[in-house]
């Protein structure tokens, strides 16, 4: 039995603590202006889900105008292919028997494209493929400034296009690329440049591709720390930017995105051992640290915050009778990517009140 769905239509004063919240005004028109931005700029929209990991977020993202979803997993895929989501990315390599078993048992109408970025890689999918009589297709990541997975751009990015297409079972699709590496650039002038010169290096490696001869028609990058920059940038078919549809404390703080925080967290204070100690029932186990730490609302001012494992201790630069024990504190959360995974459920909000409750379907699929 589940003991924390809450009833449609509840306020979220009534809610049992700690939850996971959206607001959901806030998250549409987060999903509303990236969707603008692209249009506009002609370029498609396939969010990365690894932050949301839910089905309905993923629906409202493609009634938007989102062209299709990125996925981090594959297990990821298998729960949106099941889910009837198709035009599946899988932004990362799949290697191994048993995950070519798993993504061989894909629905095929799910059209799942994979990355790849070795000749290893790309012949054990062509093997797995042909060998269930499909055509697999695929996407060549390239290295564009991250420095983790992909291909170095220009000639061994041709190289790997012409070894992929003369493998029976493969279709190369395009390519992919991700300009982390710029995200922290504080300076908009300073950052539009270096996302420019990072995306440069993947529209100039599908160019090199098509005039060997390569239908390239997938040229796919840019996430929320980069964005609106990325869809600006000529050549660039579509990108994955997903985070910004919550925001959080890390995306604005480190990574300078100025959507507003629709991803809280409410906690009760289940102690006050002190005039400027508060203790509430929710630590690591509700919500991450890792990236950055989450921010109380509307508190007296604070001059710290921790995290154990079932509690959030906070410290009140001077003293204060409020909040009291039993007291609600919401929380924008630090990170959403590794504060979702934590939750079973996420509760949707409409002017205060339980509009949805969601599963967070794709929770726990890392394989």
């Amino acid at each position: 039995m589940n003991h924390t769905s809450a009833p449609i239509g509840l306020p979220v004063t009534e809610l049992d603590t700690p939850a996971l919240l959206v607001d959901l005004d806030v998250m549409e028109a987060n999903i509303a202006r990236i969707a603008s931005v692209c249009r506009r700029h002609g370029v498609g929209w396939r969010p990365h889900l690894k932050g949301h990991k839910t089905i309905e977020i993923a629906r409202k993202e493609l009634a938007a105008g989102a062209i299709g979803v990125t996925c981090a997993k594959l297990g990821e895929a298998e729960v949106m292919a099941a889910a009837g989501i198709t035009n599946v990315l899988i932004a990362n390599q799949i290697v191994g028997a048993q995950k070519m078993r798993r993504l061989m048992a894909l629905p095929a109408d799910a059209n799942p494209i994979v990355a790849v970025d070795s000749l290893a890689g790309a012949t054990e999918l062509a093997d797995a493929a042909a060998g269930c009589g499909r055509t697999q297709e695929v996407v060549i990541e390239v290295d564009i400034g991250m420095k983790r997975a992909g291909v170095a751009p220009g000639a061994p990015v041709v190289a790997l296009a012409r070894a992929i297409g003369g493998r029976a079972g493969l279709r190369l699709r395009g390519l992919i690329g991700w300009e982390a590496h710029t995200v922290t650039i504080a300076d908009a002038g300073e950052k539009e440049r270096a996302v420019a010169a990072a995306i440069g290096l993947l529209t100039a490696s599908a160019a090199a591709c098509r005039q060997a001869g390569y239908a390239i028609d997938i040229v796919s990058c840019g996430g929320t720390g980069t964005f609106p920059y990325c869809a600006m940038q000529p050549g660039v078919t579509d990108i994955q930017a997903g985070g910004g549809i919550f925001s959080d404390m890390h995306y604005r703080e480190h990574y300078h995105a100025d959507f507003p925080c629709a991803l809280t967290l409410i906690a009760t204070v289940t102690s006050r051992p002190t005039a400027t100690r508060l203790v509430l029932d929710a630590g690591k186990k509700s919500m991450s640290g890792d990236a950055a730490m989450p921010s109380p609302i509307g508190l007296p001012p604070v001059s710290g915050l921790r995290l154990s494992a079932e509690h959030a201790t906070i410290e009140l630069e001077g003293p204060s009778e409020r909040p009291q024990v039993g007291d609600r504190v919401e929380f924008i959360v630090g990170y959403s990517d590794t504060t979702v995974h934590l939750h079973e459920e996420i509760v949707a909000l409409r002017h205060g009140r339980v509009e949805a409750v969601w599963p967070v379907v794709a929770r726990g699929r890392l394989k």
